[in-house]
């Protein structure tokens, strides 16, 4: 109902205040391909924060905001360069939440990101690659590195009593970051990884890699992949095999594509996503009502995202991205207010007072070295066919 009326408000706004300003934001993420079942409640995420602000009125005296999609397929580099390039040059937008996944978004930030002066806040690139890119202060992410998930991914096998793993990884820059992260993170606590494969995607048949997996041993299978994409394949064979019955999924299997695809055969399958039980998340459940599902993975940090983008204009008192983008670090950390989601009008009255806020927003928001977050996890496990929370990191 919140997110109704707010859209409603910002509607009636746009209509009855033609000479404000209208800005343009991009929301670059994988509407097809490997999380396409994710990017749905993630682009929805990022458009509630858009439509809180537009529906204010308070942005730079009066501007409202439209999002424009666009998509990043997460696998083709060439087509998100390309779906970026379109968002600068022939949409005008002034900000982007995005990319989806890693490798893309390097793409992007070093092909049209950079060479344009665009800054891109992504809910969902993880690869710890990134951490240290070249990016001029434009780049940030509110989804911490997969250098902490590769630790929080160790500790909880360990705790577990889980000493002995084999270990596939989807072949791109966020299957090898991770994979090299839990490995290294996993041996050092005292377990072993019998074996790290990295696996295609899109393949019709995965029991040759299922074999080998099998033929390695373990307690579990940790599967690094997609939900949407080779990550179930491998479930699949590996269940009719009857290799593995019990799995370990880092964020890109946690979604309802993989417990709508195997239910109860993986109960008692582990895994982590980025979530807190922070009061933000709760606001942030509250905001959104029923309008879809506040829990899913990315959903939170494409709010954040949005939100951090507009309060930076705000903050910096203009839409070009070279000025703003200095003001992200400052409105997302301390000193300041704490802003939590429903709150960004609040936010924009006291910025435009010359104040400071700390947007602590929907992910307990606290960004370190060049401008990614310091993250959190929500730790789930497969009971009755579905992912039910059990903890958080």
């Amino acid at each position: 109902m919140k997110k109704l009326l707010m859209a409603t408000a910002a509607t009636s706004l746009m209509a009855g205040a033609a000479s404000a300003e209208e800005i343009k934001l991009g929301v670059l993420l994988g509407f097809t391909g490997p999380i396409e079942s994710m990017a749905p409640a993630m682009g929805a995420g990022a458009e509630l924060a858009i439509a809180e602000v537009s529906a204010s009125g308070l942005l730079l005296g009066g501007t409202t905001v439209v999002p424009v999609r666009a998509d990043s397929t997460c696998i083709d580099s060439a087509a998100a360069t390309a779906a970026a390039e379109r968002l600068i040059t022939s949409d005008g937008v002034k900000g982007i939440v995005g990319a989806a996944c890693s490798g893309v978004t390097g793409a992007v930030l070093a092909n049209v990101a950079k060479p344009n002066g665009m800054v891109m806040i992504s809910p969902s690139a993880t690869s710890p690659a990134l951490s240290d890119v070249e990016d001029d202060g434009l780049f940030f992410r509110t989804a911490p590195s997969d250098a902490r998930q590769g630790a929080v991914m160790a500790d909880i096998l360990m705790e577990n009593g889980i000493k002995t793993v084999a270990l596939t990884y989807t072949n791109n820059d966020y299957g090898k970051g991770l994979a090299s992260s839990f490995e290294g993170a996993f041996t050092d606590a005292g377990g072993t990884v019998t074996i790290s494969a990295a696996h295609e995607d899109d393949k019709a048949d995965y029991s040759a890699e299922v074999g080998a997996l099998a033929s390695a041993g373990g307690d579990l299978l940790v599967v690094a992949g997609y939900a949407d994409r080779g990550g179930a394949g491998i479930v699949r064979a590996a269940l009719d095999l009857g290799a593995f019955d019990t799995f370990h999924f880092p964020d890109g299997m946690v979604s309802d594509a993989t417990t709508d695809k195997f239910g109860d055969e993986i109960d008692g399958s582990t895994g982590q996503l980025p979530g807190t039980d922070s009061p933000g998340a709760e606001k942030y459940a509250e905001l959104v009502g029923d309008a879809f599902d506040a829990t899913a993975i990315f959903s939170a940090e494409s709010y954040d995202a949005a939100a951090l983008i507009l309060l930076a204009m705000q903050a910096a008192g203009s839409t070009d991205p070279q000025v703003y983008k200095d003001k992200v670090m400052d409105v997302v950390n301390a000193p300041g207010e704490p802003i939590y989601p429903g709150e960004l009008a609040k936010a924009l009255e006291i910025l435009a007072a010359g104040g400071d806020v700390d947007y602590v927003g929907a992910t307990a928001a606290e960004f370190i070295g060049g401008g990614e977050s310091a993250g959190n996890y929500r730790v789930v496990k497969v009971e009755g066919g579905k992912f039910e929370t059990i903890g958080y990191r």
